[in-house]
């Protein structure tokens, strides 16, 4: 299974990002496949945040817009919403020690430890800051297409 970040959510979303089309382009292909891709549900908070947010975007997108794009995503019905599970603690935990996360990056290290704890393939994330996971794999779709099938 393969798991989307924030940043290619909002790429997607925001047509003025100049990874509009490929971000879009690659959701549009997950969403519409009948095999099985997942959002975190810490990429969609994080989605509302910052696609709403007056100091990131110049117009935000408003807050309907952002709930009309949740929940159009929320419709695919090949999409796992990842949440915490039991065994979700003892991941996070580990990595948050061995990698000395703290601050901002506890979020990355709660993403990673969902996608590990589902059993996430790969993550798909314009975020380099995932590296700290070395047993998670993640790929750039947008400098580093997947296969097309």
């Amino acid at each position: 299974m393969i798991a989307l970040d924030t940043h290619i959510l909002v790429y997607a979303h925001r047509r003025d990002s100049p990874f509009h089309e490929r971000a879009s382009e690659v959701v549009r292909r997950l969403a519409e496949s009948p095999a099985a891709w997942a959002i975190p549900w810490p990429c969609l908070h994080e989605f509302y945040a910052v696609v709403t947010h007056p100091r990131i975007y110049d117009p935000p997108s408003t807050p309907d817009q952002a709930a009309t794009q949740i929940e159009a995503w929320l419709s695919a019905p090949s999409l796992v919403l990842l949440h915490e599970v039991s065994g979700y603690w003892s991941v996070v935990r580990q990595w948050l020690d061995r990698a000395q996360v703290r601050g901002p990056m506890v979020h990355d290290a709660r993403v990673a430890a969902l996608c590990r704890v589902h059993g996430v393939r790969e993550l798909w994330s314009a975020d380099r800051d995932f590296g700290r996971f070395p047993e998670l794999a993640v790929r750039n779709p947008l400098v580093d297409p997947p296969p097309a099938g």
